[in-house]
């Protein structure tokens, strides 16, 4: 059985710059949905920000606590990965709106190829395009 995510659900100071990022790295993103948390405007908001067949549901506190680190020793989101279809294209989007890769980008091995990126709320988000269609391939990891 394939896995199916259909959602991931995070936590941020700012939906707007979510979305900026986000759509740079997803043009095909929209905004499917959204309102105040728990329909209270003085709680926040939310949208939920993807494609019809998945999405992330994005949420701003208004009593929102930074997090000024990730380093994988706290509860919480470390960084979401996403498949791409070609880094190049995806790596020239990024640079053409001023967000950087960090040192952890890379070739790893020859069958695949990582991006990483911080946005200006502070999350990672890792990107991965696969360059074999074989599992034994892309999941190898020595």
């Amino acid at each position: 059985m394939e896995l199916l995510i259909e959602h991931a659900n995070i936590t941020v100071a700012s939906i707007q710059e979510a979305q900026r990022f986000l759509s740079t790295a997803f043009p095909e993103f929209r905004v499917r949905g959204g309102g105040y948390l728990h329909d209270d405007e003085s709680l926040g908001q939310w949208v939920h920000f993807g494609t019809d067949e998945s999405y992330l549901a994005i949420q701003q506190n208004s009593t929102h606590s930074h997090r000024t680190d990730t380093t994988y020793t706290n509860d919480g989101i470390n960084h979401l990965g996403f498949v791409v279809a070609d880094m190049d294209e995806l790596l020239g989007r990024m640079a053409a709106a001023g967000y950087k890769a960090t040192a952890a980008s890379a070739l790893d091995g020859e069958h695949r190829r990582r991006a990483y990126f911080f946005d200006d709320n502070g999350f990672e988000w890792e990107f991965v395009q696969y360059l074999s269609d074989a599992a034994a391939q892309r999941n190898h990891y020595e």
